[in-house]
């Protein structure tokens, strides 16, 4: 072949080969068929795993007095420390200082046989490896192991990145560090710990308070989950916390905030421990598809700290007077599942990234899915940011069976967006997608049906329901 024809081959052949990799890494590819999961390895699997772990936990008609034990840790990293959220930060992120003090807080129950630490963080997600640190760590200094740690964040956008490696990390909270996995996991350990050795007997009491004049929908015209739930816990001696949960994305703070700040889960933390001498623990909701209904302010920080008095003050305003209780189950489960075939749209509804794109951009392999009984109150933690709407739909079914339904985010694992499989194929006036089902819908048409299932697993695992037979279904809109 002469020289000529050589050169031609090879302008030829390059681009042709660069086309064929990009496809074949990146995409696009068709998306792949709904064909159900319940047949399904992962499925089996996940059910298997429920199955056994529910049964650590004891059930009972003649359940023990309650204690509980409660405790608060900063969780501030150094400043230079990258921060989680707004893929758009500028300066790689690193913060500049500190608006107000990133909290880990901590309460565990008992009812003297079974244990739950529920752990509220203030950070944007909790991701796995930081997940299996804490667990690692305080399993070697207790008895607790995985089931008995619930995690949640308050899924601020000023907390703490570097945490964990791969692309879609570094995207949301900059270049991975070693030092804050290893620092955040000892700070959560810590806290942990303490509550566990400071537990007393106690009395328990809990409800919800309407406050959807603070959140809105920002993808549709549709429900949002407006439920602030509260439990208050009192310890023999008169000592109090206070346990919140909302959904409202803490989105009130732009891309250009730069110092880190609990945001208003912060500020509301703060108004109820002014307000009542009590210890605040915040638990982050469903907050997917939720956006802050802040009051008008004459600065973003302003704003910031109006939402969260205003929330504070209509929880506290709006409580009746405490029911409390003293005896009741208390049951946990935490395990990790496998999840569907990662199905990330970014453009299109018919097509999809290739499944190298997921392992290149750090989409773990598998989730976590939590649960908790506490008395006749049930905690169900997934690894997403979880649609509101369907938080709000289950609650309302779980409430018909007696349940009082805290749905949080989260667990201890990231998978993108869990929104309602109503919507996965539902495109705008131009054909686009939603952001949350097509960019953040990472794992395909069934997700909200395969989730729902082994939520109903767990609670199948912590029932009766108080005052009730055993429910093959307890949630049957599932």
């Amino acid at each position: 072949m002469s020289r000529k024809k050589k050169i031609l081959a090879a302008v030829i052949a390059v681009p042709i080969t660069i086309v064929i990799l990009f496809v074949v890494l990146i995409g696009p590819w068709p998306v792949y068929s709904d064909t159900g999961f319940t047949q399904t390895d992962y499925y089996r699997d996940a059910v298997a795993a429920i199955e056994r772990e529910t049964t650590k936990s004891t059930i009972t008609k003649d359940p023990g007095r309650f204690k509980a034990g409660w405790a608060t840790r900063s969780m501030t990293p150094e400043v230079g420390v990258p921060m989680g959220g707004y893929s758009a930060r500028p300066n790689e992120k690193k913060s500049t200082g500190v608006r107000d003090e990133l909290m880990a807080r901590a309460i565990a129950i008992s009812d003297g046989v079974n244990v739950v630490v529920l752990l509220g963080l203030d950070m944007l997600i909790v991701p796995p490896n930081i997940a299996d640190m804490t667990i690692a760590k305080v399993s070697g200094q207790t008895p607790l192991t995985g089931n008995n740690i619930y995690f949640t964040a308050s899924h601020t956008h000023c907390g703490p990145g570097g945490f964990a490696p791969g692309l879609a990390s570094k995207i949301s909270g900059g270049e991975y560090d070693p030092k804050v996995p290893e620092f955040l996991s000892n700070v959560f350990a810590d806290v942990i710990i303490a509550t566990y050795n400071d537990m007393k007997p106690a009395l328990i009491a809990h409800g919800t308070v309407n406050a959807e004049q603070y959140i809105r929908n920002r993808t549709r015209d549709a429900a949002v989950d407006g439920t602030l739930n509260y439990m208050i816990v009192q310890q023999e001696d008169g000592k109090q916390c206070y346990v919140t949960r909302f959904s409202a994305h803490p989105t009130i703070f732009d891309d250009d905030m730069l110092e880190f700040s609990a945001e208003f889960p912060g500020e509301l933390a703060r108004y109820i421990e002014q307000k009542t001498k009590a210890t605040a623990i915040y638990l982050g909701g469903a907050v997917g598809s939720m956006s802050p209904r802040a009051p008008d302010a004459p600065s973003v920080t302003e704003k910031v700290a109006a939402f969260g008095q205003a929330v504070g003050k209509l929880l506290l305003d709006n409580m009746p007077e405490p029911d409390f209780q003293a005896y009741g189950n208390v049951a946990s489960v935490g395990v990790p599942v496998g999840v569907p075939p990662v199905q990330v749209r970014p453009v299109s509804p018919k097509w999809r990234l290739s499944p190298f794109a997921a392992k290149i951009l750090g989409v773990p392999p598998e989730g976590r899915i939590q649960g908790a009984r506490i008395g006749d109150m049930l905690f169900i933690g997934l690894p997403f940011d979880v649609s509101g709407e369907l938080a709000s739909e289950w609650r309302q079914h779980a409430a018909e069976q007696g349940w009082d339904l805290w749905v949080t985010g989260f667990a201890g694992a990231y998978l993108g967006y869990l929104s309602p499989d109503k919507y996965y194929y539902e495109t705008d006036d131009k054909g686009g997608l939603d952001y949350e089902t097509g960019l953040m819908g990472w794992l395909g048409p069934n997700t909200e049906a395969y989730f729902g299932a082994l939520m109903n697993k767990i609670i199948e695992g912590f029932s009766p329901a108080p005052g009730s037979a055993p429910l093959a279904h307890p949630i049957a809109a599932l």
